[in-house]
């Protein structure tokens, strides 16, 4: 009996010792946590006031001055107007972004295109080559080969590229349609001396600065233009929505299906608009400050539906924070950069149904037909479906450049090599290494990786599809009632519930576990996003055929010089050598 004594008194003395040590151990980390959070509080807050004040100089030190000053000069950018040298105020935000939708002066969309790019690029380029160098050697002080290889570390996958093009293999025939479609369109508006049967499209008619969506000029192509498609824009602007009143409808939006209100400092600290008295970085983000309450988006917001839709984009990621913001530091990010993406994405997909915008007053009434749903599914696919070789080959591009496979003195002709493969564009004039139109982008410049957006562009649509079946919306045995387009999980605490399970895990499981959480599915597809535009893809096929369009587009014309002759650079080079004939007299 002594000995049971001593033996249990000798456990309950380990046992004891184990649960100290754990609690040691807790409390450990808590303070580990406690200081990152602490940490990364003060980094981003000192990253916010950088970008929401860009003349504060003393700020701008604290970054990596090479990354501070190209987004300097990006964001400072202006240009002078369309035959008016005396109005020289004109920047990407508002005034460009404006011009390239509404304008349909060939000459005044040149122009801007152009000069945003002299603008931005000459000026970068010197400092993007010291950036891709300091890139590469932080990435192998962290034993990686290169940036493009640190760059996909997040998705921990390695085969991940091979992934990424198999996608884009799935999706480039519907592509092609849509790009087929729309040159004939755009023909038939400005001319086949300006825009060829079986050529790229010029990228400066496509109605955006970098031809990555094309919804701005879907008035030429709208499959039944006698049936009304509604303007969102305009009924906004009749019911007198602002910024803040879009950001309200957004943030009732995810408390409709049991997500969180946004916390009060949000309203505090967030600029949801562009204030008059300073400069700032007008790219739309959101924030996570890293200390559980404080979270912030930074948007030049207009009464827009395209704004609209960015609203709840950013609120989509804020959301995310909210959800895992319990997590252990470690885990306080998305399941892979791709699902912070696709989160506000998949919302949207909701938001723009009539049945949805009628529901919440904005549409005053709505009727379907397969004339609405095509004009509909067009306008979205001008959107998704253009996107994807865009948000392809910019990191495409970037790989190369970081295992310089591209080397510095053909950096522009490889972008438009890119360009003219994936997208089918060409730029309206000639370019040349004198150019640099990758810095046009602010990615490029912020050095942000993109390849995020081209998933994201894929999941939404497999989390949709998931989302709509468990409210009900969608029901693949009899999609012509329940079509997947069709679906608004609005005011759905199912699939609220279900989304919610995905975004509180953050980075805690991989992204194959979080995506089977919320899909069923261990891989990434691109058939959910089929299903969803089927009706349309049907139509544009048809609709080619029909008319004898060539699908895809030569890529016979040179649209880059690598080697273009430059008077001013002639003239430097003979003062160079007259130079160095007199330092060879004087030695």
């Amino acid at each position: 009996m002594i000995y049971f004594t001593v033996l249990l008194g000798l456990i309950i003395c380990v046992w004891a010792d184990i649960v100290d040590q754990e609690e040691e151990a807790k409390k450990y980390l808590e303070r580990v946590n406690k200081l990152h959070s602490q940490k990364n509080y003060e980094h981003t807050l000192a990253e916010w006031d950088y970008e929401s004040n860009i003349l504060n100089e003393t700020l701008a030190k604290k970054f990596d001055e090479l990354v501070a000053e190209m987004m300097g000069t990006y964001s400072k950018a202006k240009i002078c107007a369309y035959n008016n040298t005396e109005k020289c105020d004109l920047s990407l935000e508002p005034e460009l972004t404006e011009i390239l939708a509404n304008s349909r002066n060939e000459a005044e969309l040149k122009h801007v295109w152009i000069e945003w790019r002299k603008k931005t690029g000459p000026p970068i380029r010197p400092l993007y080559r010291q950036s891709v160098s300091l890139l590469n050697e932080a990435a192998k002080l962290n034993n990686f080969t290169d940036a493009a290889e640190f760059w996909l570390v997040s998705y921990d996958t390695p085969d991940f590229k091979q992934q990424i093009a198999k996608l884009w293999d799935q999706l480039r025939p519907f592509y092609l349609e849509v790009h087929s479609y729309m040159r004939r369109k755009l023909r038939d508006k400005y001319g086949e001396n300006i825009i060829s049967k079986r050529g790229p499209i010029p990228a400066h008619l496509l109605g955006n600065m970098w031809s990555q969506s094309w919804s701005n000029v879907a008035e030429f192509g709208t499959p039944y233009p006698n049936t009304a498609t509604e303007d969102i824009t305009k009924y906004l602007i009749e019911q007198n929505y602002t910024p803040i009143k879009m950001f309200k409808l957004a943030e009732e939006f995810f408390t409709s299906i049991g997500l969180s209100p946004m916390p009060e400092q949000f309203w505090k600290g967030s600029i949801l608009e562009k204030p008059e008295n300073r400069e700032l970085v007008c790219h739309a983000s959101a924030w996570d400050f890293h200390n559980g309450a404080d979270f912030r988006i930074k948007q030049c917001t207009r009464v827009t539906a395209e704004d609209l839709n960015t609203a709840h984009h950013e609120m989509g990621h804020i959301q995310y924070y909210l959800q895992y913001k319990d997590q252990p530091f470690i885990y306080r990010e998305g399941a892979n950069p791709g699902f912070h993406e696709a989160i506000g994405d998949v919302i949207a997909l909701s938001v723009n149904t009539p049945k949805h915008l009628n529901t919440i007053g904005i549409l005053p009434n709505i009727t379907y037909s397969k004339e609405i749903d095509l004009n509909y599914l067009f306008h979205v696919a001008l959107d998704k479906i253009v996107f994807l070789p865009f948000g392809y080959l910019m990191d495409l591009w970037r790989w190369k450049v970081f295992k310089k496979e591209i080397s510095e003195d053909k950096y522009n002709c490889e972008w438009w090599k890119l360009r003219m493969l994936h997208q089918g564009i060409k730029p309206p004039v000639q370019r040349s290494e004198e150019n640099f139109d990758p810095a046009s982008k602010y990615h490029i410049v912020s050095s942000t990786p993109y390849i995020r957006y081209f998933i994201s562009f894929v999941l939404q649509f497999q989390f949709h599809e998931a989302l709509c079946k468990k409210a009900g919306e969608y029901d693949p045995e009899n999609p012509t009632e329940k079509p997947l387009h069709r679906c608004d999980i609005y005011q759905s605490k199912e699939a609220g519930n279900l989304l919610k399970k995905v975004l509180q895990l953050g980075s805690s499981k991989p992204w194959p576990d979080a995506l089977e959480v919320i899909t069923g599915q261990r891989n990434m597809d691109a058939q959910s996003l089929l299903r969803y535009f089927a009706p349309i893809y049907e139509w544009l096929k048809e609709e080619n055929k029909n008319n004898g369009e060539y699908v895809g587009w030569e890529m016979n014309e040179k649209v880059c010089n690598p080697k273009k002759f430059s008077f001013g650079g002639f003239m430097r080079s003979i003062v160079k050598n007259v130079k160095e004939m007199f330092k060879s007299s004087e030695r």
